[in-house]
Formats: structure tokens, sequence, C-alpha cells
């Protein structure tokens, strides 16, 4: 079963298209696959509560909430404003994920 990392660079007011993002992401984690949603930039603002009601469908189904920190707080946002599940990572750990075998990119 191939790994996903799924990175999400534009926020909840991007449109339909991150609709569509969440809802593969959320096909994806519901199949069985292994998934790391990664918020960056804008898309940190997603995992505020209410930002993207398909956020707690994909952690429903085991995907990983990744969080940016330096993105998170260059928008002046705190941890304590995202789910429980949010785990805050530096941009050297998705490098490591992006490199991985049998891993799978789509960035947003």
């Amino acid at each position: 079963m191939l790994d996903f990392v799924l990175i999400e660079s534009s926020g909840p007011a991007s449109g339909p298209a991150g609709a569509r993002f969440f809802d593969d992401a959320a096909t994806l984690a519901r199949s069985g696959h292994p998934v790391r949603l990664v918020l960056v930039q804008e898309g940190v603002t997603a995992a505020l509560p209410g930002a993207r009601p398909g956020l707690t469908e994909i952690l429903s189904y085991g995907a990983e909430l990744w969080v940016d920190r330096y993105s998170l707080t260059q928008r002046g946002l705190k941890a304590a404003q995202l789910p429980g599940q949010a785990r805050l990572i530096g941009m050297d750990e998705v490098a490591g994920e992006l490199l991985a075998p049998g891993t799978r990119v789509v960035w947003h």
C-alpha cells in the first residue's frame, strides 16, 4: 500500500479546488492508505475550528495532520487553536517524507 503526503498550501478561501483536495485525502484514508495531510502557508488556516468541515472526517479515517510551525507563527496563530490530533512540524520533517521510498506526494 502506498503512503501519501498531501500538502495543502492554500487556505479554505481557495474555493472548490481546496475542498476537492480534502475530499481526495478522505478517500485515500478511507481506502486504508496511510495519509499525512501537511498544512503549510495559508493552508494552516484550514486546521482552525470550522474552517474546513471535511478535516474531522479525514482524521476519523486515521490520517495524520501535520501543521507547519513556521507558517502558523507567521499568521499569528497558536497551537492551542488546532485540533488535538495536529502535530506541529518543521519543513525538515516534510523533506524527509518527500524522499521516502513508496511515498506519493501531491501539492496543492
